[in-house]
C-alpha cells in the first residue's frame, strides 16, 4: 500500500483549507449552514493578537471568515492535552474579543465557531460529532455567539453519521483507502479533498515540506525537554514561575540565534516561532546585553 501524507498533519490540513471548495463544503457540513448561504470563506491571519506583554499569544490552525462576518477556527489535534477543554475556550474567547477596540460598542463582537478535529476520544459516549452552545438548564438558547463542534476520529462510525465521509478521509493512511472513499462518495468537498491530498503526495515540494515539518517537531521536542529541565534546576533558586519563564525565554533565544544565523529578520522569525515581533526583538536585545547574540 502506498502511504500518504496524513490529512491529520497540520501542514496537510492548512494546505487543504487553502482550497475554497474544500473549506466551504467542510464548514457547511459540520455547522449545518446551507452551502448557498456561504458565499465566501476568507482565510484570515491565524495569530490572535495579545493586548499586553505577558498575555498568552493565541495561535489557531485555520481561521476563516464567512460572508456574514462569522469567524470559524478549524484545528486538528492528535495529542490529548491536559485541560484541553479550557484551552479550547481560551482560543474561542480570544477570537471573540480580539476585534473590539477601546470605546467600541459590543455590537461589533462577532459570532465565533470552533471546529476541533480530535484524533483521540474526549468523551465516553458513541457520538462522533458533538455541538456545544450557551444554553440554560432547560436547554433554552442564551446566545449563539459561541459554538463548539467536536469531531472525534477514533470512535466507531455509525451509518447515519452525516460526517462519515470526512471522518474516513481524515483517517486515511494510503492511496488505496482514498480510492475506496472516492468510489463510494458523492460529496464534492470530500472528492476535492482527496484530489488535493493526491496532488500533495505527488508534489516533491510538499513532501520536502512535510519531512522538514516532522524534523522540526522532533527537534522541538528535544529542545523543550532540555530547557524544561534547565528551567526546573534554576527554578529551585528563582522560584517555580521564574524558573519556567527563564526556561521558555532561553529556548526561544536559542531558536532565534539559529534563525538569525540563517539571515532571517525579526518578522520572519516571529512568524516561524508563533510569537510577536515585539517579543522577539526584546529577546534579541536582552541577549545582546549578555553578549549571547551578535
Amino acid at each position: 500500500m502506498r502511504k500518504i501524507i496524513s490529512p491529520k498533519e497540520d501542514v496537510c490540513l492548512k494546505s487543504l483549507m487553502e482550497n475554497e471548495t474544500v473549506r466551504k463544503h467542510f464548514i457547511s457540513e459540520v455547522t449545518g449552514i446551507p452551502l448557498e448561504d456561504i458565499r465566501s470563506v476568507r482565510l484570515m491571519n491565524t495569530f490572535l493578537r495579545r493586548r499586553y506583554r505577558k498575555q498568552k499569544l493565541g495561535i489557531v490552525d485555520v481561521l476563516v471568515e464567512l460572508n456574514d462576518d462569522t469567524k470559524v477556527n478549524i484545528e486538528m489535534q492528535v495529542v490529548h492535552y491536559a485541560d484541553w477543554d479550557r484551552r479550547c475556550l481560551f482560543y474561542l474567547a480570544k477570537m471573540y474579543v480580539e476585534d473590539l477596540r477601546s470605546g467600541e460598542a459590543y455590537e461589533k463582537l462577532r459570532r465565533c465557531i470552533n471546529i476541533s478535529i480530535l484524533d483521540f476520544n474526549l468523551t465516553e459516549d458513541e457520538d462522533n460529532h458533538k455541538i456545544y452552545r450557551l444554553r440554560d438548564e432547560k436547554g433554552r438558547l442564551f446566545s449563539d455567539v459561541f459554538e463548539i463542534h467536536i469531531i472525534e476520529l477514533q470512535k466507531k462510525l455509525q451509518e447515519q453519521d452525516s460526517l462519515k465521509d470526512w471522518i474516513q478521509f481524515f483517517n486515511a493512511t494510503s492511496e488505496e483507502e482514498l480510492d475506496m472513499i472516492r468510489t463510494r462518495t458523492k460529496n464534492p468537498g470530500v472528492l476535492e479533498a482527496i484530489r488535493e491530498v493526491k496532488v500533495m503526495n505527488f508534489g516533491r515540494r510538499m513532501r520536502v515540506r512535510y519531512e522538514q515539518h516532522l524534523k522540526e517537531k522532533r527537534d522541538q521536542m528535544a529542545r523543550d525537554a532540555y530547557f524544561r529541565q534547565e528551567g526546573k534546576e534554576e527554578g529551585i533558586a528563582l522560584g517555580k514561575e521564574e524558573g519556567i519563564a527563564l526556561g521558555e525565554d532561553r529556548k526561544l533565544t536559542a531558536l532565534i540565534q539559529r534563525k538569525l544565523a540563517k539571515g532571517q529578520n525579526v518578522e520572519q522569525i516571529a512568524e516561524a516561532l508563533e510569537e510577536t515581533p515585539e517579543h522577539i526583538q526584546e529577546l534579541i536585545d536582552a541577549a545582546k546585553e549578555r553578549k549571547g547574540l551578535r
